[in-house]
């Protein structure tokens, strides 16, 4: 099973989560809304912020794993035409 897609079809993807975590921030940022409303965003937030954290931890696990495979990665070289800038 693949990690980074999530089996359950009502999660958000990562970019998902946060175009609706900017929009809940842009949201609350007015202050027109009532308490209830904005606890209750508030709320959603926390779950869409930690839904991207695990998409992160995921993307983050992936790398370490494909950079292991790969120890050889080094800096691509220049190379010298003759041109000092």
């Amino acid at each position: 099973m693949d990690q980074a897609q999530p089996t359950d079809t009502s999660t958000p993807s990562f970019e998902e989560a946060m175009q609706q975590l900017e929009q809940l921030v842009q949201e609350m940022e007015r202050g027109e809304l009532p308490l209830d409303v904005a606890l209750t965003k508030f709320q959603s937030g926390i779950a869409l912020a930690r839904s991207c954290q695990s998409y992160l931890k995921d993307a983050e696990q992936q790398v370490s794993i494909l950079a292991k495979d790969n120890v050889s990665l080094e800096p691509l070289a220049t190379t010298d035409h003759g041109n000092d800038f």
